[in-house]
C-alpha cells in the first residue's frame, strides 16, 4: 500500500514518534521463540530447532543490514531446503532479475541504497510464532510479524523521515528425514504472504520505495481501500491490492 496519510512528527532522532511501534521491541528481540514441546512424533528439541530456525530466517530476511541495503540474503536462503522443488531457484531468480512474476519482496525486505538509508539503527518488530503438529513426523511453525522501518532519503539525511511497515505471514515445516525426502536441518516453506505499506505501487525492481509526505510517488497511485498497517486482526490475503495507508 502507498500514499501515507501522515508520518506523524517523526525525526531522525525520534523516528518512531507518532507510531504505535514506538513502544515495540527492537530488532530480533521482537521475535520471541515460544517454549517447545514434543509434537507429531518429534521431540521437544526438534520443535525448538524448528522454532529457532524460523526466527533465524525472519531475522536474516528482514533485519540483516546488508539485506536491507539490497544485498544477497544468503543466511536466510541457508535455512531453506534445497530439495523443495523450484523454491530456491525461484528465489534466486527473483533476486537476480526481479519482475512482476518474480518478486523478492514476498520474502525479503530490501531498499535501494541509492535512494534511501535507515534513519538510525533500529527496526521495530511485533508478532507471534506458534508450533503445531502436521502430518506424522512434521512440525509446522506459523509466524506472523510486522516490521517497521524508518528511512530518510540517501541525499538528504537530515530531511523528512518515512516509515515503511511490512507484515509477513509464513508457515514453515520441519519434516522427519527418516520419513520424508528432505535435507536434515533445513525447513520447507509451505506458504509466505507479505503486505508492504507506505511504498510505491506497481514498481517491480525488487526494492521497496518509501512514500515521503513531501513527495509524489514514482509508481502507481494507490487505488485499493484504506489500510491500517498496524491492524493484524485479519489474516493476510495475497490479492495484489495496493491501498492507501491511514497511518504509518
Amino acid at each position: 500500500a502507498g500514499d501515507p496519510a501522515d508520518t506523524g512528527r517523526a525525526t531522525r532522532e525520534h523516528p518512531f514518534r507518532g507510531s504505535p511501534a514506538e513502544s515495540w521491541a527492537e530488532g530480533a528481540d521482537g521475535i520471541e521463540v515460544p517454549e517447545a514441546r514434543a509434537l507429531s512424533g518429534r521431540s521437544a528439541d526438534d520443535v525448538a530447532f524448528a522454532l529457532r530456525r524460523t526466527k533465524e530466517l525472519l531475522v536474516a530476511a528482514n533485519l540483516d543490514p546488508g539485506v536491507l541495503r539490497g544485498g544477497r540474503p544468503d543466511e536466510a536462503l541457508a535455512v531453506l531446503d534445497p530439495k523443495q522443488p523450484k523454491l530456491l531457484s525461484g528465489l534466486r531468480r527473483s533476486l537476480r532479475d526481479p519482475d512482476e512474476e518474480h518478486d523478492p519482496l514476498l520474502l525479503f525486505t530490501r531498499f535501494d541504497p541509492a535512494e534511501v538509508r535507515p534513519a538510525g539503527d533500529v527496526v521495530k518488530v511485533r508478532g507471534r510464532m506458534r508450533a503445531t503438529a502436521g502430518e506424522p513426523g512434521v512440525v509446522k511453525v506459523g509466524a506472523d510479524y510486522t516490521f517497521v522501518y524508518p528511512l530518510v532519503r540517501a541525499g538528504d539525511p537530515d530531511g523528512p523521515v518515512a516509515r515503511v511497515i511490512v507484515r509477513r505471514e509464513l508457515t514453515l515445516t520441519l519434516n522427519d528425514p527418516a520419513v520424508w525426502d528432505v535435507t536434515e536441518g533445513r525447513l520447507l516453506l509451505e506458504k509466505y504472504y507479505a503486505e508492504h505499506n507506505n511504498t510505491d505501487c506497481g514498481v517491480d525492481d525488487g526494492y521497496l520505495h518509501p512514500g515521503f509526505a513531501d513527495g509524489a510517488p514514482d509508481g502507481e497511485r494507490p487505488t485499493g481501500p484504506a489500510v491500517d498497517p498496524y491492524d493484524t486482526s485479519v489474516p493476510l490475503t495475497p490479492d495484489g491490492s495496493c491501498g492507501r495507508v491511514t497511518r504509518t
